[in-house]
């Protein structure tokens, strides 16, 4: 069985599409018995996507800040983070790029399906065309069923290719169960045609020693104690429910324990922005941006609790890191939150002001809820592994190409 795989994803900063299909492919090239699994595309195409991505973040959202900056432990906001889009001229722009990556991207991948391979495996939702048996990962549908949380050009996207995209592919992959029973309900599909095969947990993601932590903290210019955020400033994660919430609470609270966003600015942040440089959050909330990634596992073991608001999740990677590291999680109600954290986390509905404001309060001040919440954190983390995800999806390879077993 000769299996072809969408690397693209990997290449450029990673989202969790990106992690996925890194990990995916790295735990598949493992357990691969007989099978030849290989990533599409070569290395200068990865350059490429991996620029076009860079360029995208640039231009899709309303202003991104050119750097985030740090004064006496504030996050200072340049102006044209909160600028009006210029969305004609991106538009122009995106579309023109898109349009040609895209054609350089097809031709490329169909030199290489004529290399004998018994199927294709797409992990970014839209195949690109093929006539091989496909398989295609679909992690959630937010574009479909909230196109107001993304910007134009991806949603016009979505409407020209994914139903195509559906009637290429044989079967389907979901992250979660939540997301596995959106996808055949909102696309009319049968139960048997989409998988649940789970995301994991990236290696090195664990409890770690408090001196390690600490040493960590201090290069990063971090307290000891505060509240984290770990994901994409973009309006689905919510950051301006957790922003106005934190700011209810008292301000020697505030002051203990900063709110530390780590993340990428991505589209429409405008009013996070905004909110960022109010004199209520001043010298509170600190906006790390991107963090190299063997630093998170010490983000998230010096963090009191981990703040996850967001509004749609087709599975939500930072709760269940979280737990991999022992810490206390708060996490909204939306999507599969419930389904991946909910016996572990405390549960918050998305925008409950007033809940988000006293579970804060409480994890901060209350040590025996504190304990309470970490208590079995990793055990609850540990079902969420690659390896069990690429056995899962090994699975469905054998299947679709007549192979009993795995």
């Amino acid at each position: 069985m000769r299996v072809l795989v969408n690397g693209l994803a990997a290449a450029g900063p990673m989202t969790g599409i990106g992690h996925y299909t890194t990990q995916l492919l790295r735990c598949l090239h493992a357990q691969a018995d007989g099978e030849e699994i290989y990533a599409f595309p070569n290395r200068w195409l990865r350059q490429a996507r991996s620029l076009w991505v860079r360029l995208r973040s640039r231009l899709e959202r309303s202003g991104q800040p050119a750097k985030t900056t740090q004064a006496n432990g504030a996050t200072s906001v340049p102006q044209e983070a909160t600028s009006a889009p210029r969305e004609t001229w991106h538009g122009r722009t995106l579309r023109a790029l898109r349009a040609s990556g895209q054609w350089l991207l097809t031709r490329s991948f169909q030199a290489a399906c004529r290399n004998g391979f018994d199927l294709y495996h797409e992990p970014n939702y839209i195949p690109l065309p093929s006539d091989l048996p496909t398989v295609a990962t679909v992690h959630d549908l937010s574009v479909l069923l909230h196109p107001e949380w993304h910007p134009a050009d991806r949603v016009a996207y979505f409407e020209r290719h994914f139903r195509c995209g559906l009637a290429q592919c044989q079967h389907f992959l979901a992250i979660s169960e939540s997301a596995r029973q959106e996808i055949i309900r909102t696309l009319h599909l049968r139960p048997d045609q989409v998988t649940r095969t789970y995301m994991g947990i990236r290696p090195g993601l664990m409890p770690l020693p408090e001196h390690k932590v600490q040493q960590a903290l201090r290069q990063l210019n971090l307290p000891s104690r505060y509240l984290l955020y770990v994901g994409t400033i973009e309006p689905r994660k919510n950051l301006t429910t957790l922003l106005r919430a934190y700011r209810a609470l008292d301000g020697r609270i505030r002051r203990e324990y900063p709110l530390v966003l780590v993340g990428n600015w991505g589209w429409n942040a405008g009013e996070v922005a905004r909110l960022l440089e109010s004199k209520d959050n001043a010298a509170e909330v600190i906006h790390l941006g991107y963090v190299p990634e063997g630093s998170l596992s010490a983000l998230y073991n010096g963090a009191r609790a981990l703040v996850y608001p967001s509004l749609y999740e087709g599975f939500g990677l930072p709760p269940v890191e979280m737990l991999a590291c022992g810490g206390a999680v708060l996490a909204s109600t939306a999507g599969a939150l419930v389904e991946t954290v909910g016996r572990q986390a405390h549960l918050i509905e998305p925008l409950d002001l007033d809940g988000w404001q006293q579970a804060m309060q409480r994890v901060i001040e209350d040590d025996e809820w504190w304990h309470t919440l970490r208590r079995g954190a990793v055990e609850a983390a540990k079902p969420f592994t690659w390896e069990q995800c690429a056995a899962d999806t090994l699975r469905v390879y054998r299947q679709l190409c007549g192979r009993s077993g795995g």
